[in-house]
């Protein structure tokens, strides 16, 4: 045999081409080993007939699925072994795929000798070379493949189904993040510029944009808030400005009114000094007694008007002059005869008692614009609430070492939340035209100069009481104060312990 002759000159085994046995008489291939001696010298083949249909019990030991097949061919596609039909096919030419075993595809889906479309799957056997092929009906796999496509389809659909969800929950939060900025930015755009609320962020670009977005409010308040205290600073100073102006103006027409009264008091002063002189005179010669009366009030009302008109010029002075002892009462007896015939008019009755004759170290005319400040207030407060009559009373008591000074009215007092701001420059609850809101502001300054307490309180009347403290001057001035009044000058405690006059 030649594969005999190829395993001597080879030294390697060998299989024979599908041949009929001489013995069985099946088809069968033959199997050729070399045999070797001690010395690794080929004495010998060895050669083993295979009857290829006893292979079909080999192949039906196999687990498969009814219908399918096990077939080995060779390399010239003849059927060598078949798990089906050995006998019908052995020997038979596979006519497609008429190919080398190690050329046909793993996997293919052909119809087989016997008409039966398969799923095949290939393997090679390097000795054949042969081909062993596995052959499942296509029908068989379809039914045994249609769970794993189900289950596999259902696994897709749930898969979808929750990408669909998380892309759905996903896109919501985004449309959320993007409408609250929205919604924020329109609220800024509408003039809100309160803290945006925070919200969740689906993301990290988002939560970053909404925290840009806060910042950027935030600095759009500030801003804001900067532009308002500035516009009301800028309202302030130019309401203070117009103030001032308007203050200037009015204290020029009070200098110059000022300059007037000078004149005029200095003109008035030379005919009433006639008049007095006359009167004096007269009362000098052998005249009745009613006509005597009648010089002696020509007397009285010449000398009240010479008074006025002293206490006028001092008012209208703007030199104050130097601080000095200044004995209150006197103070409050010359505003009393600057007030007597407005007050008289307006229906309201001035009453002044004093407890004290100490004296005080300051300067004369600013205490009596104090006090006058203090008198024209009450009367204001009490014609503003219209009343029939009123009534302003001024005290004068000692308070320590202090000397106290309050003026009194039945007006309708102060409310609670205007006292903070009395004393504050320009705040007046006059209407306009009747004040201008320093009256009490500069009588603070006046006070607190000489070292005193200036300040406001209710009554027992409802109305409201206006006063100040002033240190007592020092014993010395005191003393040579009460030698100068023991000496003959007139003690005015007995005007200050009655009322003014009757309708004042």
């Amino acid at each position: 045999m030649d594969f005999a002759n190829d395993v001597v000159s080879l030294g390697k085994p060998a299989i024979s081409e599908l041949m009929t046995g001489q013995v069985s008489k099946k088809p069968t291939v033959v199997l050729l080993y070399p045999v070797r001696d001690a010395h690794s010298t080929i004495v010998g083949v060895l050669g083993l007939g295979i009857n290829l249909t006893q292979l079909q019990t080999l192949f039906t030991a196999i687990p498969l699925p009814g219908g399918s097949v096990i077939t080995l061919t060779d390399e010239k596609s003849r059927v060598l072994a078949r798990s089906r039909d050995a006998e019908r096919y052995i020997g038979m030419v596979i006519t497609e795929p008429s190919a080398m075993p190690s050329d046909v595809a793993p996997e293919q889906v052909q119809v087989g000798l016997d008409g039966v479309r398969r799923y095949y799957g290939n393997a090679v056997v390097e000795r054949g070379p042969w081909l062993l092929s596995v052959g499942i009906p296509t029908s068989v796999a379809v039914e045994r493949s249609a769970p794993q496509w189900r289950r596999s389809f259902a696994i897709a659909d749930v898969t979808i189904c929750v990408a669909l969800l998380l892309a759905l929950w996903l896109s919501t939060l985004m449309s959320d993040g993007v409408n609250r900025v929205r919604e924020n930015a329109q609220r800024i755009a509408d003039g809100d510029l309160s803290p945006p609320p925070p919200g969740p962020a689906p993301n990290l670009e988002l939560a970053r944009l909404q925290t840009a977005f806060a910042s950027m409010a935030a600095s759009l308040r500030e801003t804001h808030k900067a532009l308002d205290r500035q516009i009301e600073q800028e309202r302030s100073t130019h309401e203070a400005l117009q103030s001032l102006q308007r203050q200037v103006v009015r204290q020029e027409r009070l200098a110059a009114v000022g300059v007037l009264v000078s004149g005029v008091a200095h003109e008035l002063n030379n005919p009433l000094q006639a008049i007095l002189g006359t009167a004096e005179l007269l009362e000098h010669h052998q005249l009745p007694p009613e006509v005597l009366e009648e010089i002696a009030f020509v007397k009285t009302q010449s000398s009240r008007a010479r008074e006025i008109i002293r206490n006028l010029s001092r008012f209208s002075s703007q030199q104050p002059g130097p601080p000095a002892p200044v004995d209150l009462r006197e103070v409050i007896a010359e505003v009393v005869q600057l007030r007597h015939r407005d007050l008289e008019v307006s229906s309201v009755t001035l009453e002044v008692q004093s407890f004290t004759s100490r004296k005080v170290h300051a300067n004369f005319t600013e205490l009596e614009q104090v006090i006058l400040n203090f008198v024209i207030n009450a009367q204001q407060a009490i014609e503003s609430v219209g009343r029939a009559r009123g009534r302003i009373f001024i005290r004068v008591v000692d308070a320590g070492k202090l000397v106290r000074v309050e003026v009194q009215d039945d007006g309708p007092g102060v409310s609670a939340e205007d006292e903070p701001k009395l004393f504050q420059p320009f705040f007046t609850t006059k209407p306009v035209g009747k004040g201008t809101g320093l009256g009490l502001s500069v009588s603070y300054g006046i006070i607190e100069s000489y070292g005193g307490t200036i300040g406001y309180t209710g009554n027992a009347w409802g109305g409201a009481t206006f006063f100040f403290e002033l240190p007592v001057a020092e014993l010395s001035e005191r003393r040579s104060v009460q030698g100068r009044d023991a000496s003959g000058t007139d003690d005015p405690s007995s005007l200050l312990h009655r009322p003014v006059s009757s309708g004042v």
